[in-house]
């Protein structure tokens, strides 16, 4: 009768337990128990927001209870994001992540080989260098003339055949731009600056399914438009297959990121360590400028360059740039 009664006693305890429809399923779901919680809703009730913070602390991670606590939004328009104690150096935990979400509710894809290089590299390159940023617009209405008058002249098979892009012209622009201002050509180690002879430029292409590689264009500033152009479809086409050897993407002295063919305007982009800048470009389109004190359609592309302050600093990284934007706006001078 005893032990009759104690049952009772706890069934009519956790009734009395005030908490709402959804915390007490997803209670039910993490085998959490009500009657030891103290809800944070109006009159002590138990809401959603309690259950993971109780998760997480059944975990015996007492951060992240806290961090939960303090990403809940309060009804107060104002309140901002923020972390009561710091988040661990290394990032949250799997558990620390997998406490804040349902059960059932997310689907797990493991990390690849690639992926994780890429998450490691990335975080390194935010971490260890003191990033910061030059935009730029350039005119392309030349670079397109000139693509169309080589691409009509250009045979259309056989070994000196080739087929220009834009690409093409911007990679040869950038290592131009590196020779005109060999400063800017360096990477940062303990000892002091390493300041390349060539420019090798590394082009990031996108992979199928995601990740990336940057074969690298070496000495991109002694070969012709037609040289670059079918080394690079050459170097893409086996990046996408992932059949590159490690020197082929390895060892550049700068990296193009090229996302106009997605549609996107501008951007920022990450350094790829050990090298001091990368350079952003968006999409060709049409805009109105002004030339002459009158107004006029341009086709305009905007570029951003990121540099690592450590070796480039802004009048030096401004000088890159503006080399670029000559060489870019003016392809004939590519070619002598």
């Amino acid at each position: 009768m005893h032990s009759a009664e104690g049952g009772h006693a706890k069934r009519d305890h956790a009734k009395r337990v005030l908490a709402s429809p959804l915390a007490r399923r997803l209670a039910r779901q993490r085998g959490i128990d009500l009657g030891g919680l103290r809800g944070s809703g109006p009159k002590g009730r138990v809401v959603k927001r309690d259950i993971p913070l109780a998760a997480a602390e059944a975990a015996g991670i007492p951060e992240q209870a806290e961090a939960i606590e303090a990403l809940e939004v309060g009804p107060e328009p104002e309140r901002r994001l923020t972390l009561s104690r710091p988040a661990p150096a290394g990032g949250l935990t799997n558990k620390q992540v997998l406490a804040i979400y349902e059960p059932g509710s997310y689907e797990l894809l493991p990390h690849d080989t690639m992926r994780r290089v890429i998450a490691e590299r990335l975080t390194l390159a935010k971490q260890t260098i003191p990033h910061f940023y030059l935009g730029i617009d350039c005119e392309l209405d030349a670079v397109l003339a000139a693509r169309k008058r080589l691409n009509g002249m250009a045979p259309q098979d056989g070994p000196r055949s080739f087929k220009l892009s834009v690409n093409d012209f911007i990679i040869k622009a950038l290592a131009m731009a590196l020779q005109k201002v060999p400063r800017a050509n360096a990477s940062w180690t303990e000892e002091g600056l390493l300041l390349h002879r060539g420019s090798d430029i590394s082009v990031a292409v996108a992979l199928p399914g995601g990740g990336l590689f940057t074969p690298v264009v070496r000495n991109a500033e002694l070969k012709s438009l037609s040289e670059i152009s079918n080394e690079m479809r050459d170097l893409a086409g086996r990046a996408r297959s992932k059949r590159l050897a490690p020197h082929e993407y390895q060892g550049g002295t700068t990296t193009l990121s090229n996302l106009g063919m997605y549609g996107i305007d501008r951007f920022d982009a990450v350094i790829n360590p050990p090298q001091a800048s990368i350079l952003a470009v968006g999409r060709a389109e049409k805009r109105p400028v002004i030339k002459d004190d009158a107004v006029k359609i341009a086709t305009m592309m905007s570029a951003t360059l990121s540099v690592d302050h450590r070796v480039i600093d802004g009048a030096l990284g401004a000088e890159l740039l503006a080399a670029f934007k000559a060489f870019i706006e003016d392809p004939v001078t590519m070619l002598v």
